[in-house]
């Protein structure tokens, strides 16, 4: 096996493509039992709400007796703080360093926590200006095999990715096959659907390079009733999951690291449905929009459709007329 980066990644990779693939083989031991683990990514629009839909996701996953692991993959670290009350959960490059200088190796319990039955970690990221968020991601990955990442027996790991970045890491689940699906999580607004597009569109490119991965449906966030995510799914050819409504008591609540996912709660049978619905839904080839038919699902006093583009002239940029200068250039005609 290759020492270099690039190889020890390609090895990591090639491992979570078996895991993910369906196993057939020999009779399991008796005190071993093999469980298939359904690997999903969820990427969106930063602040879009990933880390609100996959905290109560996930609790309320757990407490419907499922084991799931949560990996926030985000730079920002920021997925397990709703799920751990608003507590910064230490991050396994951070870790990493550090032991790395005491010497002393990376054990489980110092990057991976749990509450509610749910098992949680953070990749983490370079500090600003310090270095690549996509390579981070690839390290993170890298060291959670030395932990025996294949090993373990659960029936979800979710993977909370940043959708507005496609490059390096942080489209790894997609370009190489590290998960079965992708959900996005989007909202009534053009951003956050233009993310989603995004999302589909990547996923598309690498089916037709001969990639597994499919989109198995939108999850509408803060969704107020106007209907724009809900056209986009019908028109990307995907389902929607669920529509988390945009309510004072759902902001009131995440704003203080409540999670409202619980059984018996008042928003306990939204997320049940959302639990079953992701477990269920199959990968599906999206349609990707183009730009005009994304622009289309808008009124166009809201999106400027009607706005004209009017190209520049040299004028304009120097900011004065601009006098024709002649060239000493011979240009011979052709014979």
């Amino acid at each position: 096996m290759s020492n270099t980066p690039a190889g020890a990644a390609s090895a990591f990779i090639q491992s979570m493509r078996e895991q993910v693939v369906h196993e057939v083989a020999d009779e399991p031991a008796a005190d071993a039992p093999k469980r298939e683990t359904q690997i999903i990514a969820i990427y969106g629009k930063g602040g879009i709400g990933k880390s609100f839909t996959l905290a109560n996701l996930s609790y309320m996953m757990a407490q419907q007796g499922k084991r799931v692991l949560l990996i926030g993959c985000d730079p920002k670290s920021d997925t397990t703080s709703l799920l751990f009350g608003g507590k910064a959960c230490p991050t396994i490059i951070e870790t990493s360093s550090k032991k790395k200088l005491a010497g002393d190796p990376v054990q489980i319990g110092d990057v991976c926590f749990k509450r509610g039955g749910v098992f949680a970690m953070e990749l983490g990221g370079p500090e600003v200006g310090r270095g690549c968020g996509g390579r981070g991601i690839i390290h993170g990955f890298e060291l959670l095999e030395k932990l025996g990442f294949h090993d373990w027996g659960f029936d979800y790991v979710l993977l909370d990715f940043l959708g507005d970045v496609v490059c390096g890491g942080f489209g790894l689940p997609i370009a190489r096959d590290m998960c079965q699906k992708v959900i996005v999580v989007g909202s009534n607004d053009l951003q956050s659907l233009y993310v989603a597009n995004n999302v589909c569109s990547a996923v598309e490119y690498f089916r037709k390079l001969g990639g597994n991965v499919g989109v198995a449906g939108l999850v509408i966030n803060k969704d107020d009733g106007t209907g724009e995510a809900q056209a986009f799914a019908d028109a990307a050819g995907i389902p929607v999951l669920a529509a988390i409504p945009a309510h004072e008591d759902i902001r009131r609540k995440s704003a203080n690291y409540e999670i409202v996912g619980t059984p018996g709660g008042q928003w306990g049978p939204l997320f049940e449905q959302l639990a079953s619905a992701v477990a269920e839904a199959p990968p599906k080839h999206p349609k990707p929009l183009t730009q005009d038919e994304l622009l289309g699902l808008f009124k166009g006093d809201v999106v400027g459709r009607n706005v004209v583009l009017e190209p520049a002239t040299a004028a304009d940029m120097m900011g004065c007329e601009v006098v024709e200068k002649k060239t000493l250039e011979v240009i011979y005609d052709d014979i």
